[in-house]
């Protein structure tokens, strides 16, 4: 798991706890000790586990491996792909599951394209505390699938390992589509949490945000057409739902616990994303230009 915070510590613990030889690896040395230490304990919102998994900081003593799966943030994608060249054989694949749309390229640019499979996931995770992450696997899909729309052994293969542990897994024979089907999501919620610093609980009851955010995801879905992007929803309600269905009340969005970490955004790769493609469309997106400007004012006054 190259980038093991909250997500990749959230999928990479329920993989590692239905029996797969999973590693770890994050900057975070104080979460990677304590997970060495006490296990990774995950907490669904109901109750929680310890999950003996093996957490380092680097690839020193990691072998090759079958699969790499990429959750960094968008502007780490690079450097973090390279660092992990060492560990990336023949027959490895690396499949990047990051927030946003564009990454998939740049992990094609270190490792060459026939490595790289394509996701987008609804799964949720938080880090609590070092070794300690809240998480939300189930009804959250992912999605996976060849950058080409095959659909092959590789891919039938990764999807049976996330069947069997436990996660609703869709093979898609159009990732690129299914990548904005996750970017609505994303924009539903990711600026609106971030400058509101509410959690998805409150966002979701907000009458004001609420129809704040279906405008920014009818945005978005206006761009994906424009551009030819076979997207399949239809009304812009069910993104916004589905940002917070199922998860804890309390449970925040990436870009928020961002902010309060001190760290950059992806708003670039998110609202960006569809600033750009309607630049591109001619088509107006007023609402998530106006939070993309908010967010990058917010990191700048942060001094992020």
């Amino acid at each position: 798991m190259i980038g093991a915070g909250s997500l990749g510590s959230a999928i990479g613990g329920t993989l590692a706890a239905a029996g797969n030889d999973v590693v770890l690896v994050s900057r975070n040395r104080e979460h990677v000790d304590a997970i060495n230490a006490q296990g990774l304990v995950m907490h669904d919102g109901r109750q929680g586990r310890s999950v003996t998994v093996r957490a380092e900081t680097g690839y020193g003593d990691v072998q090759s491996v079958d699969l790499a799966i990429i959750l960094v943030k968008s502007f780490d994608t690079r450097a973090a792909v390279e660092a992990a060249l060492p560990v990336i054989g023949p027959g490895t694949a690396v499949l990047t599951l990051q927030n946003g749309v564009g990454c998939e390229e740049i992990v094609a640019e270190v490792v060459g394209g026939e490595r790289v499979v394509a996701g987008r996931t609804f799964v949720g995770g938080r880090i609590v505390s070092p070794g300690v992450v809240e998480f939300g696997v189930t009804g959250r899909r992912t999605a996976i699938g060849e950058l080409d729309g095959s659909v092959t052994e590789r891919i039938q293969r990764i999807a049976n390992v996330f069947e069997s542990a436990g996660m609703a897994i869709d093979v898609s024979t159009d990732i690129v589509a299914m990548m904005w089907e996750k970017l609505l999501v994303n924009v539903a919620t990711g600026a609106w949490s971030a400058l509101t610093g509410l959690p998805y609980g409150e966002l979701s009851i907000h009458p004001d945000v609420s129809a704040m955010a279906v405008a920014t995801v009818a945005e978005a879905m206006d761009v994906a057409r424009a551009l030819g992007i076979s997207i399949t929803t239809t009304d812009p309600e069910v993104p916004w739902r589905r940002a917070w269905e199922g998860l804890p009340y309390g449970f925040k969005a990436s870009m928020l616990q961002s902010i309060e970490k001190g760290s950059r955004t992806e708003v670039d790769v998110m609202h960006g994303a569809v600033c750009r493609g309607g630049r591109s469309a001619g088509v107006p997106t007023p609402v998530n230009d106006t939070l993309l400007a908010a967010v990058k004012g917010l990191e700048r006054r942060l001094d992020l």
